[in-house]
């Protein structure tokens, strides 16, 4: 049983699994998620700041003390929208390669969203074709397809929690009028980026990443947060709403104090929210399921495989 370490460089929050991979299903030993923010302003920049790249940094010092002291036999790691965006990125994923003996790998949107479609389906019985949601912070996929199966269609879009926020909100709590904007420029690239016939065909929803299992436990008010009540909760589209709402009303350090909303996420929790909401709408679903499964068991599993 092979033991793989796997680290995701994400726009908003860098993130490890290190896990136990045997049968199709990786064994999970031990997960974090600090949010590091590295994609803040490269929409505007270009660049990854110092600042950002100082925060990743400080949380793989830690990643590497726990890879080793459990004893992973191979560390894969996949950089995503903010690395492929910033024109310092190559120079970044060399420091991380030289400094902390992890090779990053800065995949495209098309194998962000495969990976992410096998994490979360994987253990799933054959059925009908589902949507798995992965909001990041600079790029949003949508992987249509049935468990067990190569999936059908996936795009990657140029939409995102930090991507959104900066773009639309610049005031704090934010204008209706700017959250309006917001709204039709998700509910806009869904539906020009993903066909009719596969939004129509879809029976099921899954969501992953930050924002959905962030909606979940603010639905559930827990704290402290609970993974295990989190993964397969089903999160209904008028209480994604309502939850939308109250979080656009607050000013951000009121909505630090929001329970089940990690003071970290907080400025970036509306913008994923309305996308999450319009991104149910677009499919026609009532409501779509979390799953604490998506691109690091996915990563895992194609290690495994020598992909």
């Amino acid at each position: 049983m092979p033991r793989i370490g796997v680290v995701d460089l994400g726009t908003n929050s860098t993130r490890l699994l290190v896990a136990d991979v045997e049968d199709g299903a990786a064994v999970e030993l031990e997960r974090r998620t600090i949010v590091t923010r590295l994609g803040e302003g490269v929409d505007a920049t270009g660049r990854l700041s110092d600042a950002a790249m100082g925060r990743v940094d400080e949380a793989l010092e830690g990643f590497r003390e726990v890879i080793d002291r459990l004893g992973a036999e191979r560390v894969v790691a996949v950089a995503t929208s903010a690395m492929r965006d910033a024109e310092n990125g190559p120079a970044y994923r060399d420091h991380v390669r030289d400094r902390f003996g992890i090779e990053a790998r800065t995949i495209s949107g098309d194998k962000e969203a495969s990976l992410t479609f096998r994490g979360a389906t994987a253990g799933r019985a054959e059925g009908a074709p589902a949507v798995v949601v992965d909001i990041g912070g600079g790029s949003t996929e949508y992987v249509v397809g049935r468990p067990r199966e190569d999936p059908g269609f996936h795009v990657s879009t140029r939409m995102g929690s930090v991507r959104h926020t900066e773009r639309f909100l610049a005031e704090d709590p934010p204008r209706q009028e700017e959250l309006a904007e917001l709204r039709r420029d998700a509910a806009r690239i869904v539906t020009e980026e993903v066909p009719a016939e596969f939004r129509d065909a879809t029976e099921h929803g899954i969501a992953v990443a930050g924002t959905a299992t962030t909606l979940a436990a603010i639905d559930q008010e827990l704290d402290p947060y609970d993974p295990d009540r989190v993964h397969g909760y089903r999160l209904e589209l008028d209480s994604c709403e309502r939850m939308l709402a109250m979080l656009a009303a607050l000013p951000l350090e009121e909505r630090r104090r929001v329970t089940g909303l990690h003071p970290d996420r907080a400025p970036t929790i509306v913008a994923g929210a309305a996308i999450l909401a319009e991104s149910i709408r677009a499919f026609g679903l009532d409501g779509i399921e979390i799953s604490e499964a998506d691109i690091l068991q996915g990563a895992a599993l194609a290690a495994e495989d020598g992909a």
